[in-house]
């Protein structure tokens, strides 16, 4: 399996934001996430970090246009997402974002290959390629040999790497992380650090949002989100 690949030279960035803010109305209203520009190039590896109610979650639903900004502009991959229709903004969801969570939401009674085909049937993966792109995405996260295990078979980390792997499944343009390693063990979440290592490497755009610095160290980029304002952490 290979990443998305570039039409050209000039391709537009990933993600782009032009402004991008969200308020909450009330009385007062409240500002979750103040004016925000941001360039995301393919094949980056962004880390966003902050503490609590800092806007991370925000963030993260406008980014996987899971809810939508009430000012600025949002382009993914040149497709200014302002304005569309919700079944466009799910078809450019499913097709452009693979999502990873804190938790897993496996299917307990499918097993690891069935997990990741579930992935490709709203999509409308023609169904006789749905298996061989379920195996090439569970061998690219090492476990091509686990494709038949159920879920409770399975560590936390390899339950993690199936999750990832049905992120990865639609050959999205952005891998969207979400604390990936907050419910692994020391030993399991850097055996998914490692996984991530290796999908940057191969040219896959990730974008880990995380409290815990040691995962933000792994990426080549990081930000800190704070009072709902974007901003380039000091370095001490």
């Amino acid at each position: 399996m290979t990443p998305p690949a570039t039409d050209s030279p000039a391709a537009p960035p990933v993600i782009a934001l032009h402004g991008v803010g969200r308020t909450h109305p009330g009385r007062p209203p409240v500002v979750a996430l103040h004016p925000t520009d941001l360039t995301v190039h393919r094949g980056e590896y962004l880390a966003v970090t902050g503490p609590s109610g800092s806007g991370k979650s925000t963030l993260l639903h406008l980014l996987g246009l899971l809810d939508t900004p009430t000012g600025g502009r949002y382009e993914l991959d040149g497709i200014d997402t302002a304005g569309l229709r919700d079944r466009d903004r799910s078809a450019l969801r499913g097709h452009r974002i693979g999502f990873v969570f804190q938790s897993f939401h496996l299917l307990p009674h499918r097993t690891a290959e069935e997990n990741v085909l579930l992935a490709q049937v709203y999509n409308r993966t023609p169904r006789r390629a749905r298996r061989a792109a379920a195996l090439a995405a569970l061998r690219l996260v090492g476990l091509g040999h686990r494709t038949d295990a159920l879920p409770g078979t399975l560590s936390g980390g390899e339950r993690q790497r199936v999750a990832i792997a049905r992120a990865l499944v639609n050959r999205p343009s952005l891998l969207l992380c979400d604390e990936p390693t907050g419910n692994l063990d020391p030993a399991n979440a850097a055996a998914v650090l490692d996984r991530f290592d290796a999908l940057h490497a191969e040219g896959f755009t990730l974008l880990v949002i995380t409290h815990d610095p040691a995962v933000a160290a792994r990426a080549d980029r990081r930000l800190l989100l704070r009072d709902g304002r974007l901003t380039v952490p000091e370095v001490v």
